[in-house]
């Protein structure tokens, strides 16, 4: 189904927003492309709450070009941020060893060992920039390593400094007010925005510091040692000639601004900075720089210093997974999104951002919630498909299965994922026993390659080998548990029989859900067709005491893989031997 220049439903938060650039971008610079923007820094690995501040603009973005109009997604890389601290946990890095590198730029630093990149910024971008496109995200990027030392911003530089006192009274603003009180629990808002900074851009940068000659707006990294652990020390405003010590190494050197090319403007005044000069119109935030006096707040008023407008900026909040709290980059360990890409597919993942607006939290799932969010997709897809859903929920599924330029890549066949990730558990990795179980789920579609179920079944597979832990996978019985066998009761006997009576006419994923379903009501007195609002309560106690007797008669547990899939995975003649027959 072709989707190119198409827009969706305007019932969704995307549109909305869509609706409102457009408008302001006319207003700002009519005929010119819609310019939205990203910012991340590369200072450790790009997790997955980075992603909201790239996947916001970008579905955006997307909506403004299914329109027709022209747009620009900026992500600026902030790769000439300081080195702040040494992330935990990242291959390749000794982490003592790598603490002589704090305070230099990103690009300075050598790459974790073992690394094809020739930098540390650029080892962890090439990461996010490969995710990026298997998640179908068109962006132009930026680096501001190149931007800097490239002499791009001289003028707004200069600008910023002849202006110094201008910006230094704006900050002072928020630095003499009393820090609102704060909930229980909650970081102090310098604290929680560094943290947030890790992927927004302000990589611990503070708004500049009086200096021997006064506020400075402007680090310089050291000619000598490379950090940014320098002072001004003076600064003429006629020749441009600035004088800094560094206190790390102890050189200095004077230097003409309107010639120098190695250092950079500090985060509150830089970011504004940026907005007006790439003409920024829309460019969401996480919810620390929405604070009282931090970054977004300030530059509000920063950024007509240079003769800019605020973009609108959507605050957005936090993305955990399941089972964790919000995500910090500087821990290592923390998921990306080639994490996440290896166990679902991109839809998936786009979806679950664009379904909740950017101010709603919610959680990407590595555990067993992702078979949920699975079925949950696969609903939602056949309802778009036969007229069913909701309009905000067609948007969201439009936006997820494709962009402006096409729908991305799909599964031929997309079997549930539940049932993938149990044949993956108990072939082990022996595609052509994978391929007749699967072959097997409808004898009168079966499948004929595991290519047709691709690439979901690779993602059902990684999550399994990589999610699943060792004592929770499935191992099914080599031989019949006799002792379990001669104990049943005439009650178990019979349950099993018309189990092992109905497997040949029954053999097909739907047909032995019928059966498995079905034995404990027959036993009772009841059709095997009954619906739940017929039978007693009691029966669905006796439906898991049959199911759990099967599963410890197979694989000597409680519980496994759904019943209909493991009896599948094990055939026939298996089954038959391991049940008593």
């Amino acid at each position: 189904m072709p989707i190119v220049a198409q827009s969706t439903e305007t019932t969704d938060w995307v549109s909305r927003f869509a609706d409102e650039v457009i408008e302001e971008s006319e207003r700002r610079a009519p005929g010119k492309p819609v310019v939205v923007a990203s910012g991340l820094s590369p200072s450790g690995p790009i997790h997955l709450g980075n992603l909201r501040e790239v996947m916001t603009p970008h579905l955006v973005a997307d909506e403004i070009r299914r329109r027709g109009h022209q747009v620009r997604h900026l992500i600026s890389w902030d790769d000439y941020d300081r080195y702040r601290k040494v992330p935990k946990g990242i291959a390749g890095v000794d982490e003592e060893s790598y603490k002589e590198h704090i305070g230099k730029p990103l690009t300075s630093v050598p790459a974790p060992k073992g690394s094809s990149h020739p930098n540390w910024a650029e080892h962890f971008k090439a990461a996010m920039v490969e995710s990026l496109a298997e998640l179908g995200v068109e962006f132009d990027g930026i680096s501001q390593t190149e931007q800097y030392t490239n002499g791009v911003y001289r003028e707004q530089i200069l600008h910023a400094i002849k202006h110094r006192g201008d910006i230094d009274a704006i900050l002072d603003q928020y630095r003499t007010k009393k820090a609102p009180a704060k909930k229980q629990g909650q970081k102090p808002v310098d604290e929680a925005e560094l943290e947030a900074a890790e992927g927004s851009g302000a990589a611990g940068e503070d708004d500049g510091s009086s200096t021997a000659a006064g506020y400075f707006p402007y680090k310089p990294y050291c000619g000598n040692c490379e950090k940014d652990l320098t002072s001004v020390t003076s600064y003429d405003d006629d020749s441009t000639e600035l004088t800094y010590a560094c206190t790390a190494c102890g050189f200095s050197e004077t230097v003409r601004l309107n010639e120098f090319n190695r250092g950079k403007l500090v985060w509150k005044v830089d970011w504004p900075m940026r907005w007006a000069y790439e003409g920024v119109v829309f460019e969401p935030s996480g919810v620390d720089h929405s604070s009282p006096g931090s970054s977004f707040q300030v530059g509000g008023q920063i950024v007509g210093i240079f003769g800019g407008k605020q973009p609108i900026g959507p605050m957005y909040a936090f993305v955990g997974i399941s089972g964790m709290a919000k995500m910090s980059s500087s821990k290592g360990g923390v998921p990306t999104p080639a994490d996440a890409l290896q166990i679902m597919e991109p839809q998936l993942l786009r979806w679950l951002y664009a379904r909740r607006r950017p101010n709603q939290s919610f959680k990407v799932a590595f555990d067993q919630e992702i078979q949920r969010l699975y079925d949950e997709w696969d609903r939602l897809d056949a309802k778009v498909a036969d007229g069913s859903a909701l309009p905000a929920d067609v948007a969201a599924h439009a936006r997820a299965v494709g962009t402006a330029a096409g729908e991305l890549p799909r599964t031929p066949r997309p079997l549930p994922y539940r049932t993938l990730a149990s044949v993956a558990d108990i072939t082990a990795g022996h595609e052509d026993q994978a391929l007749r179980i699967l072959s097997e789920l409808d004898p009168d579609q079966p499948l004929t390659s595991l290519d047709e179920a691709r690439p979901r079944y690779d993602k059902a597979e990684a999550w399994i080998n990589t999610h699943v832990p060792a004592d929770q996978r499935t191992i099914v019985r080599d031989e019949p548990d006799a002792e379990l066998l001669k104990s049943l009761d005439e009650a178990s006997q019979q349950s099993l029989r018309l189990l092992l009576d109905g497997l040949a006419d029954h053999w097909s994923l739907d047909g032995l859900t019928h059966l498995v379903y079905g034995v404990p009501k027959v036993q009772a007195g009841f059709s095997a067709d009954a619906t739940p609002k017929e039978l007693p309560p009691e029966i669905k106690t006796a439906q898991r005491s049959f199911f759990a007797l099967l599963y410890h008669l197979l694989v000597g547990r409680d519980t496994g893989p759904r019943l209909p899939t493991l009896l599948l995975a094990v055939g026939q003649d298996r089954v038959r031997a391991l049940l008593g027959r």
